[in-house]
């Protein structure tokens, strides 16, 4: 009879036997020195669309890669198949180092960061003045998330038609951040695509925005092949359709850009968030910090801001706009 639990000895055992051609375990993986260079443009259910050369292929990411995720717009090394022939898998073997990350949570009270795309170099911001209403918690947010990642913000405000921008641009001048405003009408002939487009020549720009401000729709206008670019990434894919539950990135006429279309969000939590920061997308007050007390949250009595402010070497609005910034961490959209 075998035994079970602290009765068992060796002979309980049971030892599989080693297969003639089994070779050990090592931990020397390969390098892959032959592998061609890709750039992720989307991702749908473990399978990765990616651009290699001037086609798409199909990918998985290797077993060896372990834990270490695979968002878009990552640089990647791809191994096998690259054809890009229908039901043809290659694999991605090694992602390179990223120049900045953009990341957010479900919840500020969230410790689990979702990277949202790789590589950027702007985040466009894009809201609309009515229909839907302005969510300026969300934009402070959003600002908040480009300047902890390194990424130049760029504000669009749609639909000006319906609602004039001046009080939102007067909330965002001292922080000097680049805007577009259009209006439906514009977004209908191409002119808003023709205002944005100026922005991002020579860059890789995300889009975000809560649902209807019309950012797919400019999207859209800005790549106006879109749609037959997406067949082609549903075909390699080999899905009957385009889901904006993914983030898909899309090259401008004439190779010279990128856009990344993101789902709509209706929330950006700052969990990650590391308050030191957001003080470096403020080179005027950022040296008058040495003042302040370990670990300032820069809006409490000993901050040494105040007093740098008070000696004439930054606008009073440049702080308020730092400390409201700051001040989105602890508060919700809604508040």
């Amino acid at each position: 009879m075998r035994r079970y639990g602290k009765h068992t000895d060796e002979d309980d055992v049971r030892i599989r036997p080693n297969r003639k051609g089994n070779r050990p375990r090592t931990n020397i993986r390969p390098k892959h020195e032959d592998a061609a260079e890709g750039f992720v443009l989307t991702i749908d259910r473990g399978r990765l669309t990616v651009l290699v050369e001037d086609r798409t292929i199909t990918a998985m990411k290797a077993r060896e890669l372990g834990r270490k995720g695979v968002v878009v717009g990552d640089r990647v090394a791809v191994v096998g198949d690259l054809s890009g022939d229908k039901d043809t898998l290659a694999r991605i073997v090694r992602v390179e180092e990223r120049s900045s990350v953009l990341r957010r949570t479900a919840d500020d009270d969230d410790p689990y960061e979702r990277v949202v795309v790789a590589n950027a170099d702007q985040l466009a911001i894009v809201t609309a003045l009515a229909d839907p209403e302005p969510r300026p918690r969300l934009i402070d947010r959003c600002l908040v998330a480009a300047f902890d990642a390194g990424l130049e913000p760029l504000l669009v405000l749609t639909k000006s038609d319906l609602a004039p921008a001046d009080d939102m641009l007067k909330t965002y001048e001292a922080l000097g951040v680049p805007y577009v405003v259009t209006s439906r009408d514009e977004l209908a002939d191409g002119d808003a695509a023709d205002q944005v487009r100026e922005r991002l020549t020579d860059r890789i720009t995300v889009f975000v925005g809560h649902s209807g401000v019309g950012k797919t729709t400019l999207v859209n206008a800005l790549v106006p092949d879109r749609q037959r670019a997406t067949g082609r990434v549903n075909a390699v894919t080999g899905r009957g359709r385009h889901t904006t539950t993914s983030a898909l990135a899309l090259p401008l006429p004439d190779a010279k850009g990128w856009v990344i279309d993101t789902p709509g969000v209706r929330s950006f939590g700052l969990h990650h968030v590391d308050p030191a920061r957001v003080i470096h997308a403020f080179p005027d007050l950022e040296p008058g910090t040495e003042g302040c007390p370990r670990a300032c949250s820069h809006d409490e009595p000993d901050c040494a801001l105040d007093q740098w402010v008070a000696d004439g070497h930054a606008e009073p609005a440049r702080l308020y706009s730092l400390r409201r910034l700051l001040a989105t961490r602890e508060r919700r959209e809604g508040d």
